[in-house]
């Protein structure tokens, strides 16, 4: 017999609103991990490019929405919203949905029969009929072969750093173009370093928030999803996974490049004008040099600096999940390092889901953003249960507020 019908492995925006939705069907869960972790290591004074309503777990209404936490907490947050209060945020979700949270860490997962073992950090065993990966992104962080073997005092990647202060009178080049590389060189030339940011294409993209929403007016709910991914007109299509999954894969791989192609939020762009951006240069080499790093690029120039901040993304590649034991991943269906999921974000193994970013080349680009987690916790659900619960967790609550207006 199971310990438990279904594990949850993270406790992440995915992990969370994968137990918000499985719990309100009326699923046994046992959900694992630290919440909120990914979050909370990422630099202190960061903002979150998404907008309010994107920026929601488990929905974007409802009893765990952004402004529920606002009513509940009588707080007021910022828009755009700052790092802190997202985690404040998605504590609080953990809170509401599961507060009987297992803090323990997953040491292996395996195969047992019909459903799976799981050894844990301090050496117990937990089984499970069905395992629902939300480890989120940290293990796919991309070095690339120019910065392999450096050690990370003179090199690191964007997600590794709480704190950019530490940088204060160091030359700091900063490589890429997205919002990860752009916001971490405005905090650390707002903290006194040296910096430079390189970008390999010839121009940046620039997202302006609800500029064209504005324009629009009432218009704008036709072309632009709440999930606020995606361009006008791409976004209603990519906020619809089982629309966008069925058409032709070069269709589906324009779209998702523009949609989550290297870009930052429009509002860094002043905080930016006194740092110098190098456009259309590349590395091709980095070496050691008396004082930090020599760096040469591929047009023969060169900087000397005191670390480099690799602002260069994340690639999938479930195989770099350390839990996973390798008879399990042997039998997982991968394209490029993606399980290929079926319905319920199944994998080829029956009751192994991946869900998040891993689930992006089976479902669209909408999986890399928190707002992914809407449409993700709604197909597990029914997955599990082989029923269709309600589309949004805030149905109850719409209901219970049309009761109360009728009044």
């Amino acid at each position: 017999m199971s310990d438990t019908h279904v594990a949850i492995l993270g406790a992440g925006p995915y992990g969370l609103a994968a137990a918000a939705h499985l719990r309100r069907a009326g699923v046994d869960i046992r959900a694992m991990g630290e919440p909120m972790s990914f979050w909370r290591g990422m630099p202190k004074g960061m903002v979150l490019r998404s907008n309010w309503t994107a920026t929601c777990i488990a929905d974007f209404q409802g009893p765990l929405c952004l402004d529920a936490f606002c009513a509940a907490m009588s707080a007021h947050i910022d828009r755009p919203v700052p790092l802190p209060r997202f985690i404040e945020y998605g504590m609080w979700v953990q809170q509401q949905v599961v507060p009987d949270l297992d803090g323990r860490l997953v040491k292996t997962l395996d195969r047992d029969g019909a459903g799976f073992q799981l050894l844990l950090g301090d050496g117990s065993r937990l089984s499970a009929r069905r395992v629902i990966v939300a480890a989120g992104i940290k293990p796919f962080a991309h070095r690339p072969d120019y910065a392999e073997g450096l050690p990370p005092e003179v090199a690191s990647h964007t997600g590794e750093h709480q704190d950019l202060g530490r940088f204060s009178g160091a030359r700091v080049l900063v490589v890429g173009g997205g919002q990860s590389a752009l916001e971490s060189a405005a905090l650390l030339h707002e903290s006194g370093a040296q910096v430079e940011v390189l970008v390999r294409e010839n121009h940046l993209h620039w997202l302006h928030g609800g500029k064209y929403h504005r324009r629009l007016g009432r218009l704008a709910p036709l072309l632009y999803a709440p999930t606020d991914v995606g361009p006008m007109g791409v976004s209603r299509l990519v906020a619809a996974p089982d629309v966008f999954r069925r058409l032709p894969q070069r269709i589906q791989d324009s779209l998702a490049h523009r949609s989550i192609r290297p870009a930052g939020a429009a509002w860094l762009s002043s905080r930016l004008q006194n740092v110098p951006i190098t456009m259309a240069r590349s590395i091709v080499s980095v070496s050691s040099a008396s004082r930090g790093l020599q760096v040469t690029f591929a047009d023969g120039g060169q900087r000397s600096v005191d670390h480099l901040l690799l602002g260069t993304g994340y690639r999938v590649d479930v195989a770099r999940y350390p839990f996973l034991a390798p008879s399990l991943l042997a039998r997982v269906r991968r394209v490029n390092g993606y399980p290929v999921l079926g319905r319920g974000m199944e994998s080829s193994v029956a009751g192994l889901h991946f869900v998040g970013a891993p689930a992006a080349w089976s479902f669209g680009p909408i999986m890399r953003f928190v707002s992914g987690g809407w449409y993700t916790g709604r197909v597990l659900a029914r997955a599990v249960t082989g029923g269709r619960p309600p589309a949004h967790l805030g149905d109850e609550a719409a209901e219970m507020a049309a009761t109360s207006d009728a009044r």
